[in-house]
């Protein structure tokens, strides 16, 4: 998210950033990172104990959170770098197989979601991740949500939460969103990082199967279009 919010922050603010460093992040939220975001808050809302986010005066839901967190260990690492650190290693060689943590890639993942439940709201979780799912930096999307900035200050009234949907059933009615071109795609994000003139560097992580190296590709083209005299460039490693 902290990508996400120094390349937003260099368009919207160009007078107090000097320079821009993105590192793994994205110009528009992709759908199959926003699919792996929705796993994970479905399965942190299915634990009982969520109780649709009034939890904070009985049990939290520790069990969705730590399948949510696992789900999310898993993307935050490439298939190389599991190889490499685990292999197919099992903890107990010797036992017969388990479906408890076995493999040592199993507790390691294990373990990291459940150190994570110990240190995170569920109620946080599910609205940084939300707030990701809907980040894009395009001219159209920054111009809506000023509007929409406008007139609540206008009429005094706090913005509405994101509504707690549990099931399709309670989503409200209407008709989806058109779908754009690419070409439309395009010039709407170079439209919006119009104001990042600043001296930029991309950056991204070969292996990375959340923001993929493509993505920090996009970022950097798009600063080029939008006359970026920095020429920015995509740098790249391996994990």
């Amino acid at each position: 998210m902290g990508g996400m919010q120094s390349l937003c922050a260099a368009a919207l603010h160009p007078t107090r950033v000097g320079r821009v460093v993105s590192i793994s992040a994205c110009a528009r939220s992709h759908p199959y990172s926003i699919a792996l975001r929705f796993a994970q808050r479905q399965a942190l809302m299915a634990d009982p104990n969520f109780n649709r986010g009034f939890y904070y005066e009985h049990t939290p839901p520790h069990v969705g959170m730590k399948l949510a967190r696992a789900v999310a260990t898993v993307t935050y690492r490439s298939g190389p770098e599991w190889e490499q650190r685990f292999g197919r290693r099992r903890r107990l060689p010797e036992q017969p197989p388990a479906l408890c943590p076995d493999f040592l890639v199993e507790t390691y993942v294990d373990h990291a979601s459940e150190r994570f439940c110990l240190q995170y709201d569920a109620n946080s979780l599910l609205y940084v991740s939300k707030a990701m799912d809907m980040f894009d930096v395009s001219r159209s999307v920054s111009d809506r949500l000023q509007r929409s900035r406008e007139a609540s200050a206008g009429s005094g009234a706090a913005s509405a939460p994101a509504a707690v949907c549990m099931h399709e059933s309670e989503q409200p009615a209407g008709e989806a969103s058109r779908a754009e071109s690419a070409a439309e795609i395009r010039a709407d994000l170079v439209a919006g990082v119009r104001g990042a003139q600043q001296p930029a560097l991309v950056l991204g992580v070969q292996s990375d199967i959340l923001f993929p190296v493509a993505q920090q590709r996009e970022i950097a083209e798009i600063l080029r279009e939008a006359g970026n005299p920095s020429t920015p460039c995509t740098a790249t490693t391996r994990s």
